[in-house]
């Protein structure tokens, strides 16, 4: 019975590069990329970009490796003593024999519950119809109001209420204040949007701007609460979210009427600049003013055009008076050049008329001369075409098959119609036809002799 060792080596000794190439490929084969909690501990990053740090818990540890291309993906700041989960490949570094693990990916320890809790609580929510972009109201272009909901100590308020006043200072702002993170958080800010949508028609808001600022996913978990998502979605008046920095995205995010990257930019499109709008103002009020030069001055070089244009009635008669005595005379002038003209031709006609003396008698004799010769000319030239035409008849009928099989000559075709020329194109036992000056026969070759012969 073969042994597992003369199945890796026949002849029972393999190098060591042999053996570590194969436990390798045996990992990589046996254990999938699989995620792996434990303790950052002896981190060094490299001038490369490459991490290499072990990962430890109670009992164990193991080496690991971060390569560059993974390493810069990272948005956070790994440090010794972390708890956190990596994404890994197991595998076996060849030149050294030593066991180690492939970083894919790394997340602090507890990031994947909560993301698996976030990615279920999206998905039913948007099977609910809270993300629905048909939902979604626009805001309003100049708001009458702003109802802020935020933390009374957080930046992100003075952040808000410091665009407001640069953009429009005098933007009426009601403030209502709440915690933003901790336990129970989740429940004020929805009572906080409750209370901003009952009181938006007395307050005179109609926009609700909900932030925060910046934090780790535990920082900013509360906006991951469905309770604030059925508040939003239930708003009297369209909500805004600034909340966190402008790569974090929240399930308040999804459920607003409009995400804003940051605090700040969520102040910026609830208000309208004022300084923009004065430049705006300024601009056509210059429009309108030269627009209404323009017409302006349209309108008197159209009246001065007028205005030279412009005669007294009797001026104007009397310039048709005028007018129609040149008519007049001009008419009488070319109608006694006319008749003239057409007294001169009327005599010029008659003498040539006269001095014609047109002979009769001539005409008859040049009209029977003509006659006589075109029946000489159509006489020649039927007799021209009737010999002509005797002699293709003659020649026609020397080249008709039908004379040369008279003669005793016959044809011979193949089965397709095809006219034999040549006996060797003909197989034995191939049918023919053969045609007579009467008749035809069928025959099939019996023998095809040479040509020589």
């Amino acid at each position: 019975m073969e042994s597992n060792v003369d199945r890796w080596s026949p002849s029972g000794v393999i190098s060591v590069s042999e053996l570590n190439r194969r436990v390798r490929l045996a990992i990589e084969s046996e254990v999938p990329l699989m995620w792996v909690r434990g303790e950052i501990s002896n981190l060094k990053r490299y001038d490369s970009g490459h991490w290499y740090f072990s990962l430890k818990d109670t009992n164990s540890q193991v080496d690991c490796v971060m390569f560059r291309q993974k390493a810069q993906y990272l948005d956070w700041r790994a440090e010794n003593g972390m708890q956190v989960e990596v994404r890994a490949l197991a595998s076996l570094y060849e030149p050294r024999g030593k066991y180690q693990l492939s970083v894919e990916n790394m997340r602090r320890a507890g990031l994947g519950a909560l993301y698996e809790a976030f990615e279920k609580l999206k998905a039913k929510l948007q099977a609910d119809g809270l993300f629905d972009p048909q939902q979604k109201r626009a805001l309003p272009r100049f708001a009458r109001g702003v109802a802020v909901v935020s933390s009374a100590q957080g930046a992100a308020l003075r952040d808000v209420l410091t665009t407001l006043k640069r953009r429009m200072p005098t933007l009426p702002v009601v403030i209502y204040p709440t915690p933003v993170q901790g336990e129970g958080a989740a429940q004020k800010i929805a009572l906080a949007i409750d209370t901003a949508s009952l009181r938006a028609q007395r307050d005179g808001c109609d926009v609700l701007i909900l932030c925060r600022g910046g934090g780790s996913i535990e920082d900013l978990w509360s906006f991951n609460e469905e309770i604030i998502a059925r508040s939003i979605y239930e708003c009297a008046i369209p909500v805004v979210t600034g909340v966190g920095h402008e790569t974090d995205f929240t399930i308040a995010d999804f459920v607003a009427d409009l995400r804003a990257a940051t605090p700040t930019a969520a102040a910026e499109s609830v208000s309208a600049d004022v300084v923009q709008l004065r430049e705006q103002w300024l601009q056509w009020c210059g429009r309108l003013a030269r627009a209404w030069v323009h017409r302006f001055e349209e309108a008197m070089q159209k009246l001065d055009y007028l205005s030279r244009r412009l005669t007294h009635p009797r001026e104007r008669v009397l310039e048709r008076l005028q007018d129609l005595e040149q008519w007049t005379l001009r008419l009488k002038v070319a109608w006694r050049h006319e008749q003239q003209r057409f007294g001169w031709k009327t005599q010029s006609l008659a003498q040539r008329l006269k001095g014609a003396g047109v002979d009769w008698r001539h005409f008859e004799q040049q009209l029977n001369q003509t006659a006589r010769y075109f029946r000489d000319s159509m006489s020649r030239q039927l007799e021209s075409k009737q010999a002509q035409l005797s002699y293709i008849q003659t020649h026609l009928n020397a080249l008709n098959p039908q004379r040369t099989l008279e003669r005793g000559y016959s044809v011979v075709t193949t089965s397709n119609g095809q006219i034999v020329r040549q006996a060797q194109s003909l197989m034995h036992g191939e049918p023919v036809s053969i045609r007579f000056a009467e008749g035809a026969v069928e025959a099939k070759i019996h023998t095809v002799l040479p040509e020589n012969r």
